[in-house]
C-alpha cells in the first residue's frame, strides 16, 4: 500500500468506525426527547438564579459534580461490571435502584421516557438480539422502569468501548444536550453554551476516576438543592420543558 494511501486513511485504527457509532448516539440530535427536560435547570432559570452564562457554568457544574458523579455516570461503571460478568439480574437491580432514588416525580418520569426513545431506536439500528434486546423487553414488560445511562452503557460494553469511553460519552450526551436547552431558554450564546461546555469535558475527565472509586452504596446520592429544584418544576406557572 502506498504512503498516499496511507496517508488518507486506508489504514486508520478498526476503531474509528465504533466511535462514530457512539458519537452518533450522543449526539444532542439525537432523537430520544432529551430536548423537552431541563432536570430543574428551568427552575432557578425562572426564579433568576440562573441569567447569563457564568450562573449557567456554576449549575450544570453542580449537576455533574453530583447527579452525575453519583448518579447516570457512576451507573454506566457498575453496568460495565454487571455486563463483564454477565449479570443481568444486576443490571435490572441497578434500574430499579437509580429509578427509585430519584426523588423527583417529573424527573422520573422523564427519564424513562428517553430511556424508551433510545432503547427502541438503539434496537432499531442494532437489533434486538443480546443483552439490549433482553433490556429492551423487561422494560416492556415492566420489570424495568427504563434509564437511557444503562442503555447507552449496554450499547458501548456491546461495541467494545472502553468503560471511560462510556462514561466520558455518555457524560457528554447529557452535557451537550442541556447547553442547547439553555441556549433557547435563558438564553444563552452559542459561543457562550460551547465555552460552558468545554468547562463540562474538563470536569468529566476529572471526576471519572472519583466515580471509578465509589462503592455502589452511593448510587443515587444527590444534592439536596438539585433535587428541590427539580421537584419544585412542577408548580412552575409557566414552563418551556416538561422536567
Amino acid at each position: 500500500m502506498s504512503s498516499v494511501q496511507e496517508f488518507r486513511g486506508f489504514l486508520a485504527a478498526p476503531d474509528m468506525g465504533v466511535l462514530l457509532e457512539a458519537f452518533q448516539v450522543a449526539d444532542s440530535t439525537f432523537p430520544i426527547g432529551s430536548f423537552n427536560h431541563s432536570f430543574g435547570m428551568e427552575t432557578y432559570n425562572a426564579e433568576g438564579t440562573i441569567r447569563k452564562a457564568p450562573e449557567f457554568d456554576a449549575w450544570i457544574k453542580s449537576y455533574f459534580r453530583d447527579q452525575y458523579r453519583y448518579g447516570e455516570g457512576f451507573l454506566t461503571i457498575l453496568a460495565y461490571e454487571a455486563l463483564a460478568d454477565e449479570d443481568s439480574m444486576t443490571l435490572w437491580r441497578l434500574d430499579q435502584e437509580i429509578t427509585l432514588s430519584t426523588l423527583a416525580a417529573e424527573t422520573r418520569t422523564g427519564t424513562k421516557l428517553i430511556a424508551k426513545q433510545m432503547i427502541g431506536l438503539l434496537e432499531e439500528l442494532e437489533g434486538d438480539e443480546g443483552c439490549l434486546g433482553a433490556y429492551a423487553k423487561a422494560v416492556r414488560k415492566g420489570q424495568c422502569f427504563g434509564n437511557p445511562a444503562l442503555a447507552f452503557a449496554i450499547f458501548a460494553f456491546s461495541r467494545e468501548l472502553p468503560v471511560r469511553d462510556c462514561y466520558l460519552l455518555y457524560g457528554y450526551s447529557v452535557a451537550s444536550t442541556l447547553v442547547q436547552n439553555a441556549v433557547r431558554s435563558i438564553p444563552l450564546g452559542q459561543r457562550q453554551g460551547q465555552v460552558v461546555l468545554h468547562h463540562v469535558i474538563e470536569e468529566l475527565c476529572r471526576l471519572y476516576p472519583e466515580s471509578a472509586m465509589l462503592d455502589e452504596a452511593h448510587l443515587g446520592a444527590s444534592s439536596p438543592g438539585l433535587e428541590i429544584a427539580q421537584m419544585r418544576h412542577e408548580s412552575l406557572e409557566a414552563r418551556l420543558f416538561m422536567s
